[in-house]
C-alpha cells in the first residue's frame, strides 16, 4: 500500500467532491430546480465538469493503483498528480467556456492512458517472470 498513491486517490476524491458541491451552488445561482439537468448554459457546463470527472475517475483510479502495484508507486503518484492538474485545468476552463476545456482534458486523458498502458506492461512482465 503506497502512501503516495493513497494521497493522489484522496485528492482525486476531494476534487470530485468539490465539483459536485459546485453543481449545488450553480443550481442556486442559476435557479435550476431539482431534478432538472438543463437550463442556463453556465449551469450545464458546471454539470458537465462533474459528470465528466466522474466518468474519468472510473478509468483513472484502477489504472493508478494497478500501475502503482505492478510498476512503481512513486511514478504512479507523479502521473496521478498530472491527472489532477489536468482535471483542475479542465474544470477551470470549462466553467469559463466550453472551448477552454481542451488542454485540461488532454492532460488528464494522456495521464490515464499512460497509467493504463503502463499497468498492462507491468502485468504482462509479472506474468512472464
Amino acid at each position: 500500500m503506497s502512501p503516495w498513491t493513497s494521497l493522489i486517490t484522496a485528492l482525486a476524491l476531494l476534487l470530485y467532491l468539490v465539483v459536485t458541491i459546485n453543481v449545488g451552488r450553480a443550481r442556486a445561482k442559476y435557479k435550476v430546480q431539482v431534478p432538472q439537468m438543463t437550463g442556463d448554459p453556465n449551469f450545464e457546463r458546471v454539470v458537465r465538469v462533474q459528470q465528466n470527472t466522474l466518468e474519468q475517475l472510473v478509468l483513472f483510479l484502477p489504472a493508478l493503483w494497478l500501475f502503482s502495484f505492478y510498476l512503481n508507486p512513486l511514478w504512479a503518484a507523479g502521473i496521478g498528480a498530472v491527472w489532477l492538474v489536468g482535471r483542475v485545468a479542465y474544470a477551470w476552463g470549462y466553467y469559463q467556456a466550453a472551448e477552454k476545456r481542451f488542454i485540461g482534458f488532454a492532460l488528464g486523458s494522456l495521464s490515464s492512458i499512460v497509467l493504463l498502458l503502463g499497468s498492462l506492461i507491468g502485468i504482462v512482465l509479472s506474468l512472464t517472470r
